[in-house]
């Protein structure tokens, strides 16, 4: 405690919570979710004329919640980035690895493009920095944590 304010005691810490819990796995799997989705849209088959009502409004629902959680993963693959990039890595990673921020900085503006378009290969860049990030983070901790994916 530093100071009080208001009669409570002030806390500081690293960041919001003091939990000391990251893991770029939270990224990967909300990137894998937008891989995914992606893959959906592209291959999701949109019905033959106007003549159809049913299956018109089938596809656009499906398609309507593809992009709906194409989008919401996107963002939060973002937000999972921003808070492992702001709140974990100290200035004495970036001596250890120069392209931290380059790398952290194309991923978030990959998860701003995988949202708004429809591309395989921003997707499979995204995993591809991800991946970096992941061998980055572990090799601050000593460890050595195989890459995997999910899906």
């Amino acid at each position: 405690m530093s100071e009080m304010l208001n009669d409570l005691p002030v806390a500081e810490a690293h960041c919001d919570g003091p939990c000391g819990v990251y893991d770029p796995a939270s990224a990967r799997i909300a990137a894998e979710a937008v891989v995914s989705m992606t893959k959906k849209m592209l291959a999701i088959e949109h019905p033959e004329g106007h003549g159809d009502a049913q299956a018109m409004a089938s596809y656009h629902n499906t398609m309507g919640r593809y992009v709906s959680i194409k989008e919401e993963q996107a963002h939060l693959c973002k937000n999972e980035l921003l808070v492992l990039w702001t709140d974990y890595f100290k200035p004495v990673h970036l001596e250890q690895y120069p392209e931290l921020h380059d790398t952290f900085w194309k991923a978030a503006k990959l998860c701003s493009a995988v949202k708004v378009e429809c591309s395989t290969q921003h997707c499979d860049e995204l995993m591809a920095a991800i991946k970096s990030i992941h061998e980055m983070f572990w090799a601050t901790k000593g460890r050595d944590v195989a890459w995997y994916t999910a899906s």
